[in-house]
C-alpha cells in the first residue's frame, strides 16, 4: 500500500545541523520502501511517498522524528476509483 506522509517541524527543531532530514526517519525500517521525497525546506515541510504493508511499519519509519516534528499519513493510490 502507498502512503503519502507530510512531515513538518519548527525552525527551532530543524535537523539541519543534526544530520539533516535523514535524522527524522529510519531509513532502515523494515517493510518500508521510499518511492519519493520532496521538501519545501524554508517551510520546514517534507513529503515522503512510501510503500509499506502496514501502518506499524510506517510508524517505525517515522519514529526518529517523534520529538521534533508532526506528521500526517494518508493512504494513496495511482488507480482511479472505479464505479
Amino acid at each position: 500500500m502507498l502512503f503519502m506522509i507530510t512531515q513538518t517541524h519548527t525552525p527551532e527543531t530543524c535537523p539541519i545541523d543534526a544530520g539533516g532530514v535523514d535524522a527524522l526517519i529510519d531509513k532502515n525500517a523494515q517493510e518500508v520502501s521510499v518511492k519519493g521525497r520532496w521538501g519545501a525546506w524554508s517551510h520546514h515541510t517534507i513529503w515522503y511517498l512510501v510503500e509499506a504493508d502496514s501502518l506499524d511499519a510506517v510508524q517505525r519509519f517515522l519514529d526518529p522524528g517523534m520529538k521534533r516534528c508532526t506528521c500526517t499519513v494518508a493512504p494513496v493510490t495511482e488507480r482511479p476509483i472505479s464505479r
